[in-house]
């Protein structure tokens, strides 16, 4: 059977007694710690493995495993092989391994170590669930030839929006399987549930009665906490723009933080989706509201994990934010949920529209009408919840047929 063979004949084959090993997938996934939206891609795609292909066995290369990431999908994922390093670390892993799967993610994040797989392994490679942006674009990477040649090398690119998708056609990539397949985290899993419970009750969070928020500069500063190689005229454009646009962002939050604890009587969870936002919830959110609000208002000031903060997220009544993956998680939970976009976040956004939930626009919505959004999931919380699963639902389906595809894609030379 040729690489391009269904992996059900090779498993028939299995099941007949032969000596036919499991098929080895070597996901590449694991972009970066200081997010909890990072964290979530690889245990959504992890999950979707092993929900649709239990036959294979699955090797996680990552090397974003620090600061209890690795636990945490050790904890969940017990199965699963976990390694790290560069290429020419991992020639007999390269070597075991039938087909790579690039996972989910802002772009082909680990495109070098993709391309070092073509040209060492010649072995079959897919793309799921990314984002392909295009010069112009916010947040846009340039189709350098590099680029190009991975992309049209792939047996499948799949993105997470279909505004990508069109980038991929627009750019006249050819060769692979193109096709929109949703963000991983929405089948995201992880939980934490003694964590989050502990938290909850010593912070009195009641079950539904609370409003996460989490605020976003236009801008991640990178540079205040990792090394990264910016000159010193970006870094002073970055920080102008966040500067610019903080106060007016942030006090549409804070008009529906003051609406949602005077008319519901709840109380709102301020928390980070990355690590520096436990620095700007006080100055953004917290100190300029009224003092009748504060004492509702809970602070996180302190990072959390992907399990912990879904198992809170769970529990909320609904999430308003500025970050996009703490919505989807909330949504992977079941729970309503808000992502306010702002322009220098990319195209990213547009996945909201694709699965069939409403993002609002910073620049276009007022603080009026998110308040207006978020207290009618306190009305009918029912119908808001029953709109996520829905959306959910289409997600993960789109999510199936990847998975479909990259079955049908498996080498059938795995003996």
């Amino acid at each position: 059977m040729n690489r391009r063979g269904f992996l059900a004949a090779a498993l028939a084959t299995a099941s007949c007694g032969t000596s036919r090993r499991r098929p080895v997938i070597l996901l590449r996934s694991g972009w970066q710690t200081e997010n909890i939206g990072d964290i979530a891609h690889t245990p959504g795609v992890l999950h979707l493995l092993e929900e649709h292909l239990p036959e294979a066995q699955v090797i996680l290369w990552s090397n974003a495993l620090e600061n209890g990431v690795g636990e945490m999908l050790r904890a969940r994922f017990p199965a699963v092989e976990i390694v790290s390093g560069e290429p020419e670390d991992l020639g007999p892993v390269f070597e075991r391994a039938d087909f790579l799967l690039h996972g989910s993610g802002p772009s082909v994040v680990a495109r070098s170590h993709v391309a070092a797989w073509k040209e060492r392994t010649g072995k079959p490679y897919g793309i799921f669930g990314v984002t392909i942006s295009i010069e112009g674009e916010a947040a846009s990477a340039a189709l350098s030839p590099d680029y190009r040649a991975v992309l049209g090398g792939a047996r499948f690119v799949f993105t997470r929006e279909t505004r990508s998708l069109e980038n991929l056609r627009q750019a006249g990539i050819q060769g692979p399987e193109l096709d929109f397949v949703p963000d991983g985290t929405f089948s995201v899993d992880v939980r934490n549930e003694p964590a989050a419970l502990e938290y909850r009750t010593k912070n009195g969070l009641e079950s539904g009665q609370f409003l996460c928020v989490i605020p976003r500069l236009r801008y991640t500063p990178y540079h205040e906490f990792k090394k990264v190689d910016w000159s010193e005229e970006k870094i002073r454009q970055r920080t102008a723009a966040n500067e610019a646009h903080a106060e007016a962002d942030h006090a549409k939050f804070r008009e529906t933080i003051i609406a949602w604890v005077r008319q519901t009587g709840g109380r709102i969870l301020l928390c980070p989706e990355m690590t520096y936002e436990t620095g700007i919830m006080d100055p953004l959110l917290y100190d300029p509201l009224p003092e009748d609000v504060k004492s509702s208002v809970l602070r996180r000031k302190q990072y959390w994990l992907t399990d912990v903060a879904a198992s809170v997220y769970a529990e909320a009544a609904a999430v308003l934010s500025f970050e996009c993956h703490s919505p989807i998680i909330a949504a992977s939970m079941g729970t309503p949920c808000f992502y306010v976009h702002q322009p220098e976040d990319g195209i990213k956004g547009t996945m909201w529209k694709d699965v069939g939930l409403r993002s609002f626009e910073v620049e276009e919505t007022t603080g009026a009408e998110l308040a207006e959004a978020v207290l009618a999931v306190h009305a009918n919380p029912e119908q808001a919840r029953k709109k996520v699963a829905d959306a959910v639902a289409f997600a993960r389906d789109r999510q199936r047929f990847g998975m479909e595809r990259l079955k049908a894609n498996l080498s059938g030379q795995a003996a």
